[in-house]
């Protein structure tokens, strides 16, 4: 993709992701995550229905007359976008790949976080990590964001979800708001998943295929494994591989779930057929 056509992808993106934070998600959003606490912002004088408990005794004792401190919630957060970019990412049989997918709701987030004046950060992994963009505010660092999305080819292929949750404990202290984006094909990382819960607000984003959940009987075809990278023969006809393939996916989405159940997480499943945008607002509205 050359660099016209690239900025002309990264436009069409803000430009849809970009409406749909400001008019649907901006407040909802804001409502969802709440910031840090409340800081001091000024005195008043004292009206009819005040809590007495704020009550500026210092200031009303000058001024013979009762006055209040009024504080304000300290918004600024920081939001992680962590996303699966490995070689099941890159399959789809709709119109939309999984990876496109997910590049449209990790720009709506980071769009959303940016309205409301917070930090936006992302890691890029496979079973490795392959970006780290530090967290920052602005439009600039937003398009950014969204230009690795869309351009940045991995080193590796093969997804491991421990990677970036043991990477994000090590370089973040403060909490943070986190989305994880994958297909969740992965082995086991309930450990690492119920340690970054402990410290951050995580919401896990299963994004998938709808062909990906049973394989038809078309007799033997060869099938493309995105991440080992070898094209395999596979004889569908076979109802004992059509149930394996069956009982290995299935059991794969049960651990995604029990998992971030037990770590107190958020969950959001998006079939790429699905409207993300009806699946985020829901799920802020349920917060």
């Amino acid at each position: 993709m050359n660099t016209k056509e690239l900025l002309k992808k990264v436009r069409k993106i803000e430009i849809k992701t970009r409406k749909l934070s400001d008019h649907i998600f901006g407040g909802e959003y804001h409502s969802t995550f709440k910031g840090r606490g409340m800081t001091f912002s000024e005195v008043r004088q004292y009206q009819i229905g005040d809590d007495v408990r704020t009550i500026d005794w210092n200031v009303t004792a000058r001024y013979n007359e009762p006055f209040i401190k009024v504080f304000e919630e300290e918004r600024e957060l920081t939001m992680m976008l962590l996303v699966d970019i490995s070689g099941s990412e890159f399959y789809g049989t709709s119109s939309t790949f999984k990876n496109e997918y997910l590049t449209e709701i990790a720009a709506t987030l980071a769009f959303s976080a940016n309205q409301n004046n917070d930090k936006v950060g992302l890691i890029l992994f496979t079973d490795q990590i392959e970006l780290y963009i530090p967290p920052k505010k602005s439009r600039s660092h937003i398009l950014r964001i969204i230009r690795e999305l869309i351009e940045f080819k991995p080193v590796n292929k093969k997804t491991d979800i421990n990677v970036p949750l043991q990477f994000l404990s090590n370089i973040l202290k403060n909490r943070a708001i986190v989305f994880l984006m994958s297909d969740f094909i992965s082995d086991d990382y309930s450990n690492s998943l119920r340690i970054i819960s402990s410290k951050h607000d995580i919401t896990g984003i299963r994004v998938y295929d709808k062909s990906e959940i049973t394989i038809p009987n078309l007799g033997l075809v060869p099938l493309m494994d995105n991440e080992e990278n070898k094209m395999k023969l596979v004889y569908t006809g076979s109802k004992k591989v059509r149930k394996n393939y069956e009982k290995y996916y299935q059991n794969r989405i049960q651990l995604f779930e029990e998992n971030f159940k037990k770590a107190g997480a958020g969950i959001i499943d998006c079939s790429t057929e699905d409207s993300y945008q009806k699946k985020l607002l829901r799920y802020f509205k349920n917060r």
